[in-house]
């Protein structure tokens, strides 16, 4: 029976032909299902706080979610480095290049593993640390180190479902991590409840429940990829590290992280002042950040679309092409982040009460929703500016604009504004400021990297 069900999900009409015939309805069917997978992938840590906050305490719930800014600094710089793989397949893929195919494959998975490794390593020594330096409060800490060594031990597990993700995406295959990670997503909500109700475990159950998910992912898309006709099919004796194409999936890969990089960082930046103002802001902020993810699921599926839509079409040469990959992306991104937003801030009492039913605290993260969903109408901008821009290759230029605008510009609130007023809402005010100034410089660097590209093949 399991082989018959890996075998269907490997098929090619998982395929989107992103190179010939419409665009829209293209666009659509890759960005809508890459949305929803990374929804199931919030579910997991949503899952983690909502348990935690109804069945063990606001405690536990502050410990979970005072991790989240943590984990997705340090991940998301291999995250940046899977969507330079994701960009130099799409390329080979348009250049019908399948020998480049299969060494950015496996060098990739290499490189997944070894990255996992020493993010494991590095946070079973330093997370004590770490968590000191965020001013996490004292009755808080020894929970969430419990709750972060865990995690970092499946490290490797996370990096390489990611990585494997990607792959698939690279070929317009969103559907297929969708279908392995529905799976994964309900045995991670019923190993929460398990292990937290039956076992009477506290944040060391939701972790390991995490863990155990992500591993179910990760053996099922592996599986696949050893199964799969195409070039990216896996195989042992390919597995190695080609330097050439790797230096490529870096050069794309490692700005693309950093961007990451910045933005997490500026959130712990901004997690380390909400700290200061108690456990009840803390429990808040993480429920509300769990509700606001699924918005930005949206804009970044579109975002990611951009890239890869982008990507092939610039390999095969149709330039033309990724002018309306540019316009669709826009347009759809734009209308369904709008749409996302209106409908979270519509139900955002019962939403936020199903992490805990504490009126302070709904009424809290209703406060941070608001000011997040503006922000997010210039982050919709941002998404589609920088995924535009990493397709052709020029993924440093997003970096740099994130670094300054995003990161230093939310540091310098956090050190300067935050004090004068010492309120929730001046903390969440910088994500507006920040991301309207950034998405404004990517703008303008759109445009004069665009000019320079199709200029040089006008002379050609």
């Amino acid at each position: 029976m399991h082989t018959i069900h890996l075998s269907h999900l490997s098929r090619k009409h998982h395929n989107v032909d992103m190179t010939h015939g419409s665009l829209a309805d293209k666009i659509l069917m890759f960005a809508l299902p890459l949305a929803v997978t990374a929804m199931l992938q919030q579910l997991f840590n949503a899952a983690d706080i909502a348990v935690v906050g109804h069945f063990v305490g606001e405690a536990a719930m502050a410990a979970v979610g005072s991790n989240g800014a943590l984990i997705n600094l340090l991940v998301n710089l291999f995250i940046g480095i899977s969507l330079g793989t994701n960009v130099v397949i799409s390329q080979y893929t348009g250049a019908e290049n399948e020998e480049g195919i299969r060494k950015a494959v496996h060098s990739s998975l290499v490189v997944a593993l070894l990255g996992g490794i020493c993010l494991t390593v590095f946070g079973e020594i330093f997370s004590i640390r770490i968590l000191r330096l965020l001013a996490v409060p004292e009755e808080v800490l020894p929970l969430a180190e419990t709750y972060l060594r865990i995690y970092f031990l499946g490290m490797p597990i996370i990096l390489l479902y990611n990585f494997e993700a990607a792959i698939f995406r690279s070929q317009g295959d969103t559907r297929t991590p969708l279908l392995v990670l529905t799976l994964s997503g309900a045995i991670n909500v019923a190993l929460n409840l398990f292990l937290v109700c039956v076992v009477h475990m506290t944040v060391e159950g939701v972790a390991i429940a995490t863990v155990v998910s992500n591993l179910i992912s990760t053996v099922i898309l592996f599986r696949l990829l050893r199964r799969h006709e195409g070039p990216i099919r896996v195989e042992w004796s390919r597995f190695r590290v080609d330097g050439r194409v790797m230096r490529r999936i870096l050069q794309i890969g490692v700005p693309s992280g950093i961007q990451s990089m910045m933005f997490s960082l500026s959130n712990i930046i901004i997690q380390s002042a909400v700290n200061s103002l108690g456990t009840t802001i803390m429990a808040a902020s993480a429920a509300a950040v769990n509700l606001e993810a699924f918005a930005f699921f949206v804009l970044n599926s579109f975002g990611q679309a951009c890239t890869t839509f982008t990507g092939q079409n610039y390999g095969a040469g149709q330039l033309d092409r990724c002018k309306k990959v540019f316009r669709y992306c826009l347009f759809l991104c734009f209308g369904f982040t709008i749409a996302c937003c209106g409908l979270i801030l519509f139900f955002a009492k019962p939403l936020l009460g199903i992490f805990n039913s504490d009126p302070a605290i709904i009424q809290v993260g209703i406060e941070r929703l608001r000011i997040i969903f503006f922000a997010y109408l210039f982050s919709s901008q941002v998404e589609i500016f920088s995924g535009y821009l990493r397709g052709f290759g020029h993924s440093l230029i997003p970096a740099l604009a994130s670094l300054i605008c995003v990161c230093g510009l939310r540091i310098l609130w956090i050190t300067f504004v935050f004090p004068l007023f010492h309120t929730y809402a001046s903390i969440v005010a910088a994500y507006p400021v920040s991301l309207s100034i950034n998405a404004g410089v990517l703008l303008i660097c759109c445009i004069r990297v665009a000019k320079k590209i199709y200029s040089q093949d006008a002379v050609s």
